[in-house]
């Protein structure tokens, strides 16, 4: 089995609530929606996104061979 990368698709902001997803269409994170409301939080918040060391993007396992 051979090892893959699964990147974060949603990220939220653990001071102000914010919340995005990722969108591959544009390449980029955008605000993400809820009820047909955007979940922008605090404007002037530095955003402390809960992806963190304890993401481990990793998939699968190496089977050692190179």
């Amino acid at each position: 089995m051979s090892v893959e990368i699964a990147p974060p698709m949603r990220r939220r902001c653990e001071r102000c609530g914010r919340t995005d997803e990722w969108n591959e269409t544009a390449d980029n994170w955008v605000i993400a929606e809820e009820d047909g409301e955007r979940l922008v939080g605090n404007i002037h918040c530095i955003h402390e996104w809960d992806i963190n060391g304890r993401y481990n993007p990793v998939t699968g396992q190496s089977n050692g061979e190179d």
